[in-house]
């Protein structure tokens, strides 16, 4: 029992990540940071610099990238993604 209960776990958290190709084409060009985190949650690396951001969700082998100028989605790109 315990085994079937630790497998529905981790299929539910497999199955809730949000790194998926609905949500990349959910990002559109304008929108703001807040409300792409809203849809991809926290990014796992943001780096700023004069007012542009390069934000990244996920790994090297599975991410999303959204390149930012003034708090607005410039760019996005995607690796890995289904």
């Amino acid at each position: 029992m315990r085994y079937i209960m630790m497998a529905l776990v981790l299929l539910v958290f497999i199955g809730c990540s949000k790194l998926s190709k609905e949500n990349y084409d959910k990002i559109q060009v304008g929108m703001s940071y807040t409300q792409v985190t809203d849809i991809l949650g926290k990014a796992t690396k943001c780096d700023s610099l004069a007012g542009m951001s390069d934000c990244t969700w996920g790994d090297e082998k599975q991410y999303i990238k959204v390149k930012m100028v003034a708090d607005k989605v410039m760019f996005m790109h995607s690796q890995g993604i289904e």
